[in-house]
């Protein structure tokens, strides 16, 4: 690195945060934590704080030589080498676009035979820039939810600046418009769903008292067309120390509504369902660990994350998806038998689960590896087709359409270029629809599946993609990637950009299948949560110590990279096992988990952690937290911090206590905070351009120079 202008920087950073300090802590109560400060998100001190930093870690990063090529290559990669993620027939295909000339992004369709062409023709349906600036609002969009099955009112989610919480307005797709005095709810973390024409369900904050510890609704309200929120009529109530509350609406593939009720979120991973019968709201006979997926073949269908029997001579496994009879469990949900769907097998874990109109659709992961299957229910039982997608690839489904049987995939690999295929259940039909031009050229690269020992002498997977000409001689530069938590898997999956800024460069890239994630169903998430929640780590750094053994590289030349939770997974690697490591990028980070729950939405994952607030789950969280495990008498390698002002999800106040600490102990970090783009630290394409040109940037410098 540049050695003489990092100093420079880091001395800067220092005396501004001493004086900083000096000035605030006159307002401050006395802490033992002199930076709570920075935990006001935008307090005058802490913003003039944010924009030194920034200001001092882009002169660092945007003077390489690299940063320049890097950002247009990203930009160029993000912008062009893209497929459009395309739904199927109905009202036209439909997608929502951004690029060059659309930065906040079109939601647009066109016809079937327009998208085959070389230059399909499209039809703006709404424009997000446009909108933004005629209302002088930095708008993002977040989605919309259509009423079915004519599917012209939607509900346009939009939030200011990347933020969860969002503004939702009532829209026609068909005239292109917002609709005069139609339905509009206030920005707000809230979850809404149709009833139909006039009514909604709407849980969100209703008033003092109506939102939980971590900031969600557990209020449900029933709202009328033409209705002011006060005059909306409560339909269920949860707990205050819930996780939150969310509408329940039960509808099938022609539109037609079998249920309605309310879904408490007693946990971030317990629920209760509750459904309004005739007689009165019924709560369901599930476990708490327990999900209502979908309707398909005339049946319910529940997926289960724990050990179940409703009865002596009925069991299932955690892992498994069970169904219902629809017209039995209407007539008595409480005492209607359940049938089993799917159980995973040794080293299986379901991944995907969606229905078409007669068929459900599964994607199933074996061994980190995925496989699809449709379904069909006849003669009281179900049946499974293999569909022939190709193999070693990570599968999802990107699209059904419920009015028929088709349905599209997602097929993504770490060398491969994603592709986009149709099937059609009924017929069995296959075909690949289009690829993304390639990002980068793989062809002096391959990737091996290979397994690392834990602690506890569990094997660990991870995917390494390196060099054909690979020497073994410890020199190769490399970022390992993880999460490990909240039952997330990680699939092998395009590497986008990475692949030219860094593969291309001869460097490694590694992505390790931690304990705490999915990727081998309920038991692979369990065994690393609350009290076990080091072996998350223990995994990560065995699978760190197995690259160094196989003299793949070296403590000098591996970097680690994760973000949120696996943010917090970098900062447990690097403060537990320094000397592993000589880079570390960690994006929008948990760090203080001893006041995790005080910030932003973090008591949402107390499921996940635990609660510091209760002593014995506190002394197992003090024995990782990153934030106060940064001591003096260590080295830690110069992280990079990135963090968003706007995250509502995960608080930037840990990056920036975490930043702050290291200067003060006298060590060595850049830091980063944008100013907008929510949890993912980057609104648009740009943004999301300038984050990966300061990462792989900062990765070079500290991995790659002599």
């Amino acid at each position: 690195m540049k050695t003489s202008l990092l100093v420079a920087a880091l001395i800067s950073i220092a005396c501004f945060i001493s004086t900083t300090i000096s000035q605030e802590r006159t307002d401050v109560a006395l802490t033992d934590d002199p930076f709570r400060w920075l935990e006001e998100i935008e307090g005058p001190a802490a913003v003039a704080w944010v924009r030194a930093e920034n200001e001092k870690t882009l002169g660092v990063l945007q003077s390489d030589p690299s940063y320049r090529h890097f950002y247009e290559r990203a930009l160029s990669i993000l912008q062009k080498d893209r497929i459009a993620d395309i739904p199927l027939e109905g009202r036209g295909l439909e997608h929502f676009w951004q690029d060059e000339n659309q930065v906040r992004g079109v939601w647009r369709r066109t016809t079937r035979e327009s998208d085959r062409s070389q230059a399909p023709k499209w039809e703006a349906i709404l424009d997000v820039d446009a909108l933004a600036v005629a209302e002088n609002r930095n708008w993002v969009y977040r989605g919309a939810s259509c009423l079915p099955p004519e599917e012209r009112l939607c509900l346009i989610s939009l939030s200011d600046g990347g933020k969860d919480a969002v503004s939702i307005r009532e829209f026609d797709r068909t005239a292109k418009t917002f609709v005069a005095d139609g339905f509009y709810l206030p920005e707000g973390k809230q979850d809404v769903s149709w009833v139909d024409g006039d009514t909604l369900l709407v849980a969100r904050g209703w008033g003092e008292g109506t939102l939980t510890q971590a900031g969600y609704p557990f209020v449900v309200k029933e709202l009328k067309r033409a209705q002011s929120l006060s005059e909306a009529r409560e339909i269920f109530r949860g707990e205050p120390t819930d996780s939150e509350t969310q509408p329940l609406v039960l509808r099938d593939s022609e539109g037609h509504i079998h249920a309605i009720g309310a879904v408490r979120a007693i946990s971030s991973f317990e629920s209760e369902y509750v459904v309004f019968c005739t007689d009165g709201p019924v709560k369901l006979n599930l476990p708490k660990k327990a999900e209502i997926v979908t309707l398909a073949c005339g049946r319910l269908l529940v997926k289960l994350d724990e050990d179940w029997a409703p009865s002596e001579d009925n069991r299932f496994t955690a892992g498994s998806v069970i169904s219902y009879g629809l017209d039995e469990w209407k007539q008595d949900p409480l005492r209607a038998k359940a049938s089993l769907v799917f159980q995973p097998g040794p080293r299986q874990a379901l991944s995907g689960l969606t229905a078409t109109k007669n068929f459900l659709i599964l994607t199933i992961l074996e061994n980190v590896q995925s496989k699809a299957f449709v379904y069909e229910h006849a003669q009281g039982a179900w049946s499974a087709t293999p569909i022939p997608l190709p193999e070693h690839t990570g599968v999802s489904l990107s699209v059904t359409y419920d009015e028929a049987d088709r349905a599209m995939f997602t097929v993504s690999s770490y060398l491969g270029p994603t592709s986009v295929w149709y099937f059609d259940a009924e017929s069995k039909r296959l075909e690949e629809l289009k690829k993304t031009p390639s990002a980068f050229d793989a062809s002096n690269n391959l990737v091996e599946q290979l397994e690392a020992t834990s602690r506890d002498g569990t094997s660990i997977p991870y995917f390494l993609v390196r060099p054909k000409n690979t020497r073994f001689d410890g020199t190769i530069p490399t970022l390992l990637y993880g999460y490990g938590g909240f039952q997330e898997s990680l699939l092998p999956s395009d590497v986008g950009p990475g692949g030219r800024l860094w593969l291309e460069q001869g460097n490694a890239y590694v992505v390790a299948n931690l304990r705490g994630g999915g990727e081998f169903g309920p038991q692979w998430h369990q065994a690393a949560q609350g009290a076990t929640k080091q072996t998350t780590w223990d995994d990560f750094i065995a699978v760190a110590e197995d690259l160094i053994r196989r003299k793949i590289t070296n403590p000098r030349r591996l970097g680690i990279i994760g973000g949120s939770q696996g943010g917090l997974l970098v900062g447990a690697a690097i403060t537990q096992r320094p000397e592993l490591f000589n880079a570390a990028i960690i994006e929008v980070p948990l760090l203080d988990m001893l006041r995790y729950t005080k910030l932003g939405a973090c008591a949402y994952w107390i499921g996940e952690y635990g609660d510091p607030a209760i002593a014995e789950q506190r002394a197992w969280i003090e024995r990782y937290s990153p934030y106060q495990k940064l001591v003096a008498g260590k080295t830690y390698p110069v992280p990079l911090i990135l963090t968003s002002t706007k995250d509502d999800r995960v608080h930037p106040a840990h990056g920036r206590k975490a930043a702050a600490k290291l200067a003060a102990l006298g060590q060595p970090y850049l830091y980063y905070e944008n100013i907008n783009g929510g949890h993912s630290a980057a609104a648009n394409l740009m943004e999301h351009a300038r984050q990966l040109a300061l990462e792989y940037t900062y990765a070079s410098r500290q991995l790659c120079s002599e």
